[in-house]
């Protein structure tokens, strides 16, 4: 399974996603969207938006750090 994170350092909501991502030991792709402009790009063209975090698994995005942070842990906490 391939998973990628879209976040940004100073977003409050990717902080506690990648709080979840640190605590369950998980190896994510993480993919600064601030830092590079075209993972800013690829994010709008995957979900229409510049919303983050986003976590994309095999191609599909998911939003919303809570629904990211229940995800993980119910598959793998």
């Amino acid at each position: 399974m391939a998973m990628i994170l879209y976040h940004f350092e100073s977003c409050p909501y990717c902080v506690r996603v990648r709080n979840a991502v640190k605590e369950l030991g998980l190896d994510l792709e993480m993919r600064d969207t601030r830092e590079k402009e075209a993972y800013r790009e690829e994010l709008i063209v995957l979900t229409g938006k510049t919303q983050v975090p986003c976590l994309v698994i095999d191609g599909k995005p998911m939003l919303e750090s809570a629904d990211i942070i229940n995800y993980l842990k119910e598959n793998f906490g």
